[in-house]
C-alpha cells in the first residue's frame, strides 16, 4: 500500500470518516551540497520514492488534532492543540513539527483541521523525514483552505511554501536548518536532480538518468540517529555567519575557490575549515552540474569523494558509521561516495555500477559486521517526484 492509502485508511478508522483529502511529500538524498544552504549556497538533491501523507479534515473550532501511525502499526496521538494558542516551546516531541506549521500558515487565515499522518520516509537516518512532515502538512493544511501553490492566480509558490516551513523549524521547533529540505521535498521532479540557487531561488531540473546509464545511487543508512536540533549543526552554522561577518561579506557564497587562500587568511585558526569546506563544496555542486549537463553522469564520483573527506576532516559533520560505509563502498568498487545530510549520523550514499550493486552491498555490510556495530539499511533510489496531492 501507498503511503496515501495508509493515512487515508487510518483516518478512517480512527475518526469514522473519510478525510477530505491526502497529500503527500517524499524524503530525500542530497547528491552534493552540504552545508551550503544557509550560506546562500548552491545544492544539488533529488526526491526519494519514500513519501509522508497527510490525510486531513477541516474543523471549525481552530483546533489541530494529528496523529501518526507508527511502523509497528500503532496510531500515536497527539493532545488537541488550540491554534490561535500555539507559541514556540508550547509543544514538544514529534507534535512539534506539525504544530510548527500550523503556527506559520495560522497568519494565512488557517482553522483547525484532524490530520493523520503515515508514510515509510526512515526517521533520523539523514533523509529529511521531518521537511516530508512539515511540507506534507503545510499542503494540507492550504489545501483546506482551496489554496494549491504554485497555481499562479495569487497562490503561493513553492519557494514561499518552503521557506514558511523553514520558519517553523527554525523558530518553532528550534532546528537551525537551511532551504535545502523543504524545497527538494516540494520542488524535485522524477528523473532529475534539482540544481538550486539558495540566494536567488533558481532552479533548474537537470537530468540523472540513472538507468540509462548503467548506474544506481545505492543509500546506506547507518541507523545512528542525528538532530538538527542538537547543539553541533548550530555551532557550525554560527561559525560560518561569523567567518562572513569578519570577511566582510554577506554570506560565504560571496567566496570562491580563487579568493579562498586570501580569505582564509584573515580568519581566526577555527574558522579556517569551516569556510574551505563550505567554498569548496559549493565549486564541487557547480562541477557536478557541469558533468551531469554533459551527460557523464559516470565521472562525478570524484566530486562525491572530495566531498565526504571535506566534510570529515573540515566540517567535522562524519561518524565512524558513516565512514565505514563509505570507505568499504568504495573499496569494494563504488564510483564514489560520501555521507549525506547533516551528518553525525544518518546516511551515506555511493554511485555505484548496476552490475556491483549487490558486490558493494555485501561489502558494506561485512564491514560493519567486523566491526560489531548494527547492519545498515541498504536500498536503492532513484529521482521521484515532489509533494502534491494524492488522487484516491
Amino acid at each position: 500500500m501507498s503511503a496515501a492509502s495508509d493515512a487515508a485508511e487510518t483516518f478512517q478508522a480512527l475518526h469514522g470518516r473519510a478525510p477530505a483529502g491526502v497529500w503527500s511529500a517524499p524524503g530525500r538524498v542530497n547528491l552534493i551540497g552540504e552545508h551550503t544552504d544557509y550560506n546562500d549556497g548552491f545544492v544539488l538533491p533529488f526526491a526519494l520514492p519514500h513519501r509522508l501523507a497527510a490525510a486531513a479534515t477541516p474543523r471549525e473550532d481552530g483546533v489541530l488534532t494529528v496523529a501518526t501511525l507508527g511502523s509497528d502499526g500503532r496510531v500515536q496521538e497527539s493532545g488537541p492543540l488550540t491554534i490561535a494558542d500555539l507559541r514556540p516551546g508550547s509543544v514538544e516531541g514529534w507534535a512539534a513539527y506539525p504544530a510548527g506549521v500550523a503556527w506559520v500558515l495560522r497568519d494565512q487565515g488557517l482553522g483547525g483541521a484532524d490530520v493523520m499522518i503515515a508514510g515509510d520516509v526512515p526517521s533520523g537516518a539523514g533523509l529529511s523525514s521531518s521537511h516530508a512532515l512539515e511540507c506534507a502538512v503545510a499542503l494540507a493544511l492550504l489545501g483546506l483552505a482551496g489554496i494549491t501553490p504554485g497555481t499562479g492566480a495569487g497562490a503561493p509558490t513553492l519557494h514561499e511554501v518552503a521557506r514558511w516551513v523553514q520558519r517553523s523549524e527554525n523558530d518553532f521547533v528550534g532546528a537551525p536548518t537551511g532551504l535545502l529540505d523543504q524545497t527538494a521535498s516540494l520542488c524535485c521532479t522524477e528523473s532529475n536532480v534539482l540544481f538550486l540557487d539558495v540566494r536567488s531561488g533558481e532552479m533548474e531540473q537537470v537530468p540523472f538518468p540513472l538507468e540509462e546509464s548503467g548506474v544506481r545511487i545505492l543509500i546506506m543508512d547507518s541507523r545512528t540517529k542525528h538532530s538538527h536540533a542538537e547543539g553541533g549543526y548550530g555551532e557550525r552554522r554560527r561559525g560560518c555567519e561569523r567567518a562572513a561577518e569578519l570577511l566582510e561579506v554577506k554570506a560565504l557564497r560571496d567566496i570562491g575557490v580563487d579568493g579562498l587562500d586570501t580569505a582564509l587568511a584573515k580568519l581566526p585558526d577555527e574558522l579556517v575549515p569551516l569556510v574551505r569546506h563550505v567554498v569548496t563544496e559549493n565549486q564541487r555542486v557547480l562541477d557536478t552540474v557541469d558533468l551531469l549537463r554533459a551527460g557523464r553522469i559516470t565521472e562525478i564520483g570524484p566530486q562525491l569523494d572530495a566531498s565526504h573527506v571535506s566534510m570529515r576532516d573540515d566540517y567535522r559533520i562524519s561518524t565512524r558509521e558513516l565512514d565505514l560505509a563509505v570507505d568499504s563502498a568504495r573499496e569494494a568498487g563504488a564510483l564514489g561516495a560520501r555521507m549525506t545530510g547533516g551528518g553525525f549520523g544518518g546516511s551515506a550514499i555511493a554511485l555505484v555500477r548496476e552490475s556491483d550493486v549487490d558486490t558493494v552491498g555485501r561489502a558494506v555490510k561485512a564491514a560493519y559486521e567486523a566491526a560489531d556495530l548494527r547492519h545498515p539499511r541498504l536500498f536503492t533510489a532513484v529521482p521521484s517526484r515532489g509533494a502534491g496531492r494524492d488522487g484516491l
